[in-house]
Order: structure tokens, then C-alpha cells, then sequence
């Protein structure tokens, strides 16, 4: 899960820039999610779950960083099927060899009902032409392989899960250092076309087929009571 050059990155203007669209998207997400347990998987060092009121909350990372809660690979997690409410991946998947391998580890540790919320650079942007442009040995972000939004979908469809809310954001050029001075261009994408924001955020929720809820029966109850009640027999 750690990305070398990454922290480094997100210190820049470009960084604070998508780290502060990124951390006002979770808090509105994860506000009204409730449970117990809530995961976040990747960039550790940044709180993602601050806004949400779980009473477990804790951050999951493969070295020894501030906030740490639990040292684990992102594939083979040490906690239970059926376990965790919520679990957040920011920048996590674009980075990982086997992305897909993660997505299966997530749906096993979740409950049913339970969410995930992912967020990644969009291949479809300024960002992602800047990237594929890039050299294999250039520094973060501009490596990896950023997933698009459907394929993501396609993803969760195949586990199971229903896509929920998302957004697109950050529209600035990835040549931009003085970001201010793009804010005509920011109200603009968010109009004319929003999905060719530098960043996304999605939101999932695994759904076990065949599952139904089991409610009080009584107004069954009370149908065969009256069903079965003695008529009265009527002289002749």
C-alpha cells in the first residue's frame, strides 16, 4: 500500500490541491454511514473518516506510519468475513498490481449491506493524458494505471455490489502550480463536463442476493385468528 514519491507529491500545491476536493467528498459521504467498524485502506498519514461516527474506526497500512492502526497487505486483510461496515480506498487500486484481487479481499471482510468508497485519478482528463504521456519511471502520480469509473462499476457489478453516489472534480491542468488562478476553469467542468475531472470518488454497497429481511408477522397472525374463527350456525 505505500507509495513511494506519493507523500512527497501530495505536499506539492498539485497535491493539497486533490487531497482537499478528496477529503470534502469523503466527509459528506461517510457522514451518514453507521455501523461499527469502518476501514481505510491506503495513504494512512491523512484522516479520510474523521466526519464518520463508527466507534471502531482505524487506518490500515503495509509499514509503520502515523496513524496506523493495523500493519497488513491490502490483499490478505486480518479480520473477518463479514466484519466491517465501511471501508475506504483513496489511491489505493490505481497503484496495486492486481487491483481486482483487492476488490474480492474488501467484498469478504464487509457485511452484507456494508459500503465502500473508492477514489482514484480519472484516465479520461488532463490528468490521465499527462500520465499516459509520462515515463515508466516517473514519479507519482504519474504512474500506475488509473482505473475509469466504468470499469470500476463493472468491477463491483461483478461482486455484487450496487453503485451509489460519486463525483468528479479537480479540473485544473496537472501543469498548474498557481491553482487559484483556475477557479473560472473549476466552475466550468463542474458545469459543461464533469466527468473529465482529474479526480473521482465512488461509492458501493455489497448486496447478498436471495437475502431478505425477517419482520414481525403479526398482522399474519391476526389474518389466521380471524381466518379460523367459529362461524355461527344459523337455525333453521
Amino acid at each position: 500500500m505505500s507509495i513511494k514519491g506519493f507523500d512527497d507529491w501530495l505536499a506539492t500545491s498539485q497535491g493539497q490541491y486533490v487531497l482537499a476536493w478528496e477529503k470534502s467528498k469523503y466527509e459528506l459521504l461517510v457522514a451518514d454511514i453507521f455501523g461499527f467498524n469502518a476501514l481505510q485502506l491506503g495513504l494512512a498519514q491523512h484522516d479520510f473518516l474523521g466526519a464518520n461516527r463508527m466507534p471502531f474506526k482505524f487506518r490500515c497500512d503495509d509499514r509503520a506510519t502515523m496513524g496506523v492502526a493495523v500493519r497488513s497487505s491490502s490483499w490478505q486483510l486480518p479480520f473477518a468475513s463479514g466484519s466491517l461496515d465501511l471501508v475506504l480506498m483513496p489511491h489505493l487500486l490505481e497503484f496495486e498490481a492486481q487491483p481486482h484481487r483487492i476488490l474480492r479481499e474488501v467484498e469478504r471482510v464487509l457485511v452484507p449491506e456494508g459500503q465502500v468508497i473508492v477514489s482514484g485519478f480519472n484516465p479520461y482528463s488532463l490528468w490521465g493524458v499527462r500520465r499516459k504521456f509520462a515515463r515508466a519511471s516517473a514519479a507519482p502520480p504519474w504512474r500506475g494505471q488509473y482505473l475509469s469509473v466504468q470499469r470500476l462499476k463493472d468491477w463491483f457489478a461483478l461482486l455484487s455490489f450496487e453503485t451509489q453516489a460519486g463525483a468528479f472534480g479537480c479540473y485544473a491542468p496537472p501543469v498548474a502550480t498557481e491553482l487559484q488562478r483556475w477557479r473560472l476553469l473549476e466552475l466550468a467542468g463542474n458545469r459543461w463536463w464533469p466527468i473529465a475531472g482529474a479526480a473521482y470518488i465512488i461509492r458501493a454497497i455489497k448486496r447478498v442476493h436471495g437475502m431478505r429481511l425477517i419482520t414481525p408477522v403479526w398482522h399474519r397472525q391476526g389474518a389466521r385468528a380471524k381466518a379460523l374463527a367459529p362461524v355461527a350456525q344459523r337455525n333453521e
